[in-house]
């Protein structure tokens, strides 16, 4: 888990591994996504009123991912968000990894875990 707060991360460190840093930083997505098979990518995390200190854009935010993600050689990207926080083209996209979008606009917040699961968990295709 990849938290911009550190005392929201002290909160899951019992139950998960938990990286903090700044989101807008690929160096420190990509540091924290390093032996990781998926990245499961919240799209309004890019929109958001938080600090961000080297990309300032949503854009440029999704392309520091992108950079960080294709360092650490991820194999999964999960993109979950509304249409219209993900840019076009995605530079998620173009990282060589299976991309996958999971459009959450109306879905209860149990149906959602249950589709980010199943992309987490899917087979590679063939």
């Amino acid at each position: 888990m990849f938290v911009t707060d550190s005392e929201v991360g002290e909160r899951y460190r019992s139950v998960a591994k938990v990286a903090v840093g700044d989101l807008s930083d690929g160096s420190h997505v990509g540091g924290a996504a390093i032996g990781a098979f998926c990245a499961v990518v919240i799209a309004s995390a890019a929109h958001d009123d938080r600090e961000r200190h080297f990309a300032t854009t949503p854009d440029a935010v999704f392309a520091q991912w992108a950079d960080g993600l294709k360092d650490a050689a991820v194999g999964r990207v999960i993109v979950v968000g509304q249409p219209s926080e993900v840019p076009q083209p995605d530079p998620l996209a173009e990282i060589g990894a299976e991309y996958v979008v999971i459009d959450m606009t109306d879905m209860s917040a149990p149906a959602l875990a249950a589709k980010v699961a199943a992309a987490e968990t899917a087979p590679p295709p063939t």
